[in-house]
């Protein structure tokens, strides 16, 4: 990474915390589709693995922190730095509070819904997936994040759609109303990995402005 070209273990750290983070959005999605297709031993794999990975994230997050003060690094761009890093931590950290929240709360999901809700995380998950190669790209070629930002706009608005088609199905059929909220509730708490994304990528795309500058 040429803006820590002076520290490999710190540049080390950081790519592996990225690495934490984009693969916990693929254990949360794969333990969804789990759920949804009745698989709840594999469901319960992906549990355990994306507890995990967020301690791991965690944990990573904090050595990148202590490493930058300890060794006095980048001074200059240090507050981006770690605020880059703390609000891709929440990526991972929504994506195992909603599979977490299925495993307490078990939703029973029509099978004339599974295909949405299926979409619906497949969209959140793609949005997740191209923040972190934005902000992976961030660290190596500032200008060319914004090739990658533009994705995850494009998967956080299909998100949004599916969501809202989603709903609108589950209030338009005859399930009773508190099932209907219940759905409501999952559907809003796996877009919002989505705008989680979006977030991370708002933020971003200033810091690659300031980077590039």
């Amino acid at each position: 990474m040429p803006l820590f070209k002076s520290s490999q273990a710190l540049a080390q750290q950081i790519d592996e915390f990225l690495d934490t983070v984009a693969e916990g959005c693929l254990v949360f999605r794969d333990g969804v589709h789990a759920y949804l297709d009745g698989d709840r031993e594999r469901f319960g794999e992906r549990l355990a693995t994306i507890n995990a990975l967020e301690h791991r994230a965690d944990d990573l997050s904090k050595a990148v922190e202590t490493h930058l003060y300890r060794h006095s690094l980048i001074p200059e761009h240090r507050g981006d730095v770690l605020g880059l890093l703390e609000t891709t931590d929440t990526v991972i950290d929504t994506a195992k509070t909603s599979l977490f929240q299925f495993s307490v709360e078990r939703p029973a999901v029509p099978g004339e819904f599974a295909a949405g809700f299926a979409r619906l995380v497949d969209a959140s998950c793609e949005a997740a997936q191209a923040v972190v190669v934005g902000a992976r790209t961030f660290f190596r070629d500032p200008p060319g994040v914004k090739d990658h930002l533009y994705k995850v706009t494009h998967y956080e608005r299909e998100a949004d759609g599916i969501s809202d088609t989603l709903k609108r199905r589950v209030f338009d059929s005859g399930l009773d109303l508190a099932h209907k909220i219940h759905l409501r509730y999952f559907a809003l708490s796996i877009e919002k990995l989505s705008d989680r994304a979006k977030e991370v990528g708002d933020r971003l795309a200033i810091y690659a402005i300031k980077r590039s500058t």
